[in-house]
């Protein structure tokens, strides 16, 4: 078992050989410059690692960079073996990465909140305080009720 160090450095390295050699080393249309790896893991043994993308467009592009990238594991598996000089090079996963659809969703719910807010202030423009401007009592007012 390598320890975290070793595996975070491993990781980084992967992420940066695939990113290369995906700009300018594999000259499949599928893959293009709409793809961007965004984190790469790898296992504590250094066995397997998971590269996380995102592709920009529509889904039949993402279909597509998905097919591409799957056909070029070989090749960015040796590019990352050649860089990194292990014994064993570890075997790559590609996985689509969440992280637009999840801000998107999160914009959806700050807009939400923006417009709710937006309600409530244009509802409380012209009210008036329940109990009058200053409904607290203060020290040296005579009491009526005494």
């Amino acid at each position: 078992m390598a320890d975290n160090a070793r595996a975070k450095k491993l990781a980084d390295l992967i992420r940066e050989v695939v990113a290369e050699k995906l700009q300018r080393g594999i000259k499949d249309p599928r893959l293009g410059t709409h793809v961007t790896i965004t984190d790469t893991r790898v296992t504590g043994d250094l066995r397997e690692a998971t590269v996380f993308y995102t592709v920009y467009g529509d889904e039949e592009e993402r279909a597509s960079a998905a097919a591409g990238l799957e056909s070029a594991k070989g090749i960015l598996r040796s590019a990352v073996g050649r860089a990194a000089g292990t014994k064993f090079t570890p075997t790559l996963a590609f996985v689509a990465d969440a992280l637009p659809e999840n801000a998107r969703t999160i914009e959806d719910l700050l807009d939400k909140a923006r417009a709710s807010d937006a309600q409530v202030r244009q509802a409380s423009s012209g009210a008036t305080f329940a109990g009058g401007a200053d409904p607290y009592k203060k020290q040296g007012e005579d009491d009526t009720a005494e």
